[in-house]
């Protein structure tokens, strides 16, 4: 007798026949073909083909005489030692705010790692690459770990190199969004400077010797969009470089305001303590607003915009801070 298997959230938008594959892996595609123009495999008592996109809450037939190329996990662990549940996968498959053959874009929650590493468990790399393992799963940039927001992922080679090249030529545009410690002035303008060991400077010239480290040219276009006196600030920035914590150091060192909830750049700088008790979260109030790139495959140009997490939006909302039009 037949089985049904009912397609889980996880599943959501994978075409059949790599839904089947995966839970399948050792049955030779011919007779998946097979099955599936013989009727024996089919979604909703209805015969499909093997690009049926399917839809959580699907019912899947499963013909019995396969079940020897059957594949049962439920935790999935990888070569590096990173670990995640389905648990895990189906919280990051709710943070998709675009997915086609080419492309993924996560809103990435705070906290989580991009890259995985030694003493990561749970990494975007890792985690996408189980939620589309028939994919060449690629990150083309980073997200420092405690920052959240929009964050993209290629599936395959050449989307890899198209992406990385618009990337690290700034073609592509981000703007984040960032709640800073102090007021900032001027309200808007460009930092342009050097970034050394966590540290800026005017000109290279400058660098004392000995550091083993290049200085690097560091450029920040900002805007105050809103602030509560003197307390904090309302910003968005558009980095015309992309330096290791650059929106971070730029921030607590140019503009004398560190990124609440910085404890790596700001922690010689108290919350004003009439707004302590409402800012009191370890996260890093820096978030991927917006991305604006060239699609890889179409060159169609996009445009995302993710939703601003839970803990800043509390706080948007009590000091009536607005998002940028």
């Amino acid at each position: 007798m037949a089985d049904v298997v009912t397609v889980s959230l996880v599943e959501d938008g994978t075409k059949l026949m790599r839904w089947f594959l995966r839970k399948f892996p050792a049955m030779p595609n011919r007779d998946f073909f097979k099955l599936c123009r013989g009727g024996q495999i089919r979604v909703n008592s209805a015969r499909v083909d093997a690009n049926r996109i399917l839809r959580a809450g699907d019912a899947v037939r499963i013909p019995p005489t396969i079940a020897m190329y059957a594949k049962k996990e439920n935790v999935k662990k990888t070569e590096t030692g990173s670990l995640f549940s389905m648990s895990d996968l189906e919280t990051l498959r709710k943070t998709i705010v675009y997915n086609d053959d080419d492309i993924v874009v996560f809103n990435k929650p705070a906290g989580l790692a991009v890259q995985g590493g030694t003493g990561i468990r749970k990494s975007i790399d890792k985690m996408a690459t189980a939620l589309f393992p028939y994919d060449k799963i690629s990150l083309v940039h980073r997200l420092d770990r405690d920052t959240s927001g929009l964050l993209v992922v290629a599936k395959n080679q050449k989307s890899a190199q198209v992406l990385a090249n618009a990337f690290q030529s700034k073609t592509a545009h981000k703007e984040y969004l960032a709640l800073l410690n102090g007021n900032v002035s001027p309200k808007q303008g460009v930092i342009d400077n050097y970034i050394v060991k966590g540290q800026v400077v005017d000109s290279p010239e400058r660098v004392n010797g000995g550091t083993g480290q290049k200085p690097q040219r560091a450029i920040t276009e900002y805007k105050v969009l809103s602030d509560a006196g003197t307390c904090v600030s309302w910003v968005l920035f558009s980095p015309r470089t992309g330096r290791t914590h650059q929106l971070r150091i730029h921030s607590a060192f140019s503009l004398n305001a560190p990124i609440v909830g910085d404890d790596l750049y700001g922690t010689d700088k108290k919350v004003d303590s009439g707004l302590s008790a409402i800012l009191a979260t370890n996260k890093l109030f820096l978030f991927a607003y917006r991305l604006t790139f060239h699609h890889p495959r179409t060159n169609k140009l996009i445009t995302l915009r993710a939703t601003v997490p839970d803990f800043m939006k509390s706080v948007m909302s009590f000091l009536e801070f607005q998002l940028p039009e």
